[in-house]
């Protein structure tokens, strides 16, 4: 893949966060629900939903270009505990979501290796995220790294019944 870059997103990058996370959710994760998405992308990608967020200083967004193109962004909770590790020590990946487009091009891996260089930098000792155990991201995950260390059920209620189970996994570093 051409250059890859990786840029913080601030509260000025509101709505261009929005536009992607829409875009890149909608290529992928409208079948996970009853009522196509709407539900979810209201709560999760509306302005108030996304400035909060973005406003939040345990949270960091990142847009992710290629080839200055942009096709998808990060989302990582700086401290978040996970079982045997303190909030200090431990990263969560909440999100890469990426455009179709951009998928099977190496954009992933290269996100999963900024968030690896990011949490070194800042000591911690693990990274981990939730991923759905009916996605082919469990293998991408295993791939670079991350080992099953659980699971966790959704309860989002217009999700379909069959899609709400997630593993939890996590990489030491």
């Amino acid at each position: 893949m051409s250059t890859i870059q990786i840029t913080h997103c601030t509260t000025k990058d509101l709505h261009t966060l929005q536009d992607i996370a829409i875009n890149s959710y909608g290529d992928h994760y409208l079948y996970l629900w009853h009522d196509g998405g709407m539900w979810y992308i209201d709560r999760c990608f509306s302005d108030g939903a996304l400035r909060k967020e973005l406003e939040d200083p345990n949270a960091a967004f990142f847009l992710i270009y290629a080839a200055q193109e942009l096709v998808g962004f990060l989302k990582l909770n700086l401290h978040k505990a996970i079982e045997g590790f303190t909030e200090q020590e431990a990263l969560e990946l909440e999100r890469i979501y990426l455009l179709k487009s951009a998928s099977g091009k190496g954009i992933g891996k290269a996100a999963v290796d900024f968030t690896k260089q990011f949490s070194r930098e800042r000591g911690k000792k693990v990274i981990w995220l939730k991923a759905m155990d009916s996605s082919k991201s469990v293998v991408f995950y295993e791939k670079n790294g991350f080992e099953k260390c659980g699971t966790y059920t959704l309860d989002f209620e217009a999700m379909k019944e069959e899609y709400r189970g997630m593993y939890v996994l996590k990489l030491e570093l």
